[in-house]
């Protein structure tokens, strides 16, 4: 049986094995799963410690999530709609997902950084400095996704309570409303993402921005087709107030990324749609 020193050691080196490999992009299957492993693990305990303060602040955290539902019946002025609890662990459970959503949001900054690093391990040491960039755009970016996520779902939740039929009281789950709300802040968050992701296959070699910027009609199709199944009220209205900022930004992150490649004389070679790449280690 190895000793603990001997174990230490080992684990060192093969962090150290796994960070050299990582930088020449030659990461074998298993060691990318340990990466993973790693990545979830680092990025799941910063959640639980957002959550754990947020613990303390549970009762303002769900006054904020309850404001679009406040906001809908305001201005739908309906009498016959209220939140609901079943059960005697009801409150509990209510409690722990008001303070994961906030866990979830407040270690943006964390758990998009382990996702940069682990989604861009083949960068050159140039390129991943300027990675640190488009981190700093990618959590205002996330946050942006969930503020107008609030924006819209008063609208959506006004429309889909419209549905109810008069004389019919309509008594919603809590725990059924806060898993609205988080499936409203994660589609929103995620798709004003998604230029930066764009950016970092331009980084990474996976495609040419110019290439990208000739497909601007099937991005507008994607965008126009995400949003109208990621919004749960189906209307025009709120899939426009996804859509339009996300295909706007993610053009904008297009057109920079063209105009540094015409900035840059001398380039590696990306790998062309139609040609074959080889493989690390073949």
């Amino acid at each position: 049986m190895a000793s603990p020193s001997k174990a230490n050691k080992s684990r060192v080196s093969m962090r150290r094995r796994a960070s050299r490999q990582a930088a020449s992009g030659a990461m074998p299957l298993m060691e990318h799963l340990r990466e993973l492993r790693r990545r979830l693990l680092w990025s799941a305990v910063a959640i639980v410690i957002v959550a754990g303060v947020a613990w303390s602040f549970y009762s303002p955290l769900f006054t904020i999530l309850r404001e679009p539902l406040i906001t809908a019946l305001a201005r739908s002025q309906r009498k016959d709609v209220t939140l609901a609890m079943a059960g005697v662990a009801e409150p509990f459970t209510l409690q722990l997902q008001v303070v994961a959503v906030a866990g979830v949001i407040g270690a943006a900054p964390v758990w998009l950084f382990h996702l940069w690093r682990f989604v861009t391990p083949g960068l050159h040491a140039k390129e991943r400095r300027r990675v640190w960039g488009f981190l700093a755009a990618a959590v205002p970016l996330f946050l942006t996704g969930v503020w107008v996520a609030f924006r819209v779902m008063p609208q959506a939740l006004g429309l889909l309570i419209g549905f109810t039929p008069a004389g019919v009281a309509n008594i919603i789950p809590v725990a059924t409303y806060i898993s609205f709300i988080a499936r409203m802040i994660a589609v929103f968050g995620f798709a004003f993402l998604v230029p930066v992701f764009v950016v970092a296959l331009n980084l990474a070699g996976v495609v040419r921005a110019r290439t990208m910027l000739s497909w601007w009609r099937q991005i507008l199709i994607a965008t126009l087709v995400f949003a109208a199944v990621a919004t749960p009220t189906g209307d025009p209205i709120n899939m426009l107030i996804l859509a339009v900022p996300m295909y706007t930004i993610t053009l904008l992150a297009i057109a920079v990324r063209v105009l540094a490649e015409r900035k840059r004389h001398t380039e590696e070679p990306l790998w062309d749609d139609d040609e074959v790449s080889e493989l690390p280690g073949a």
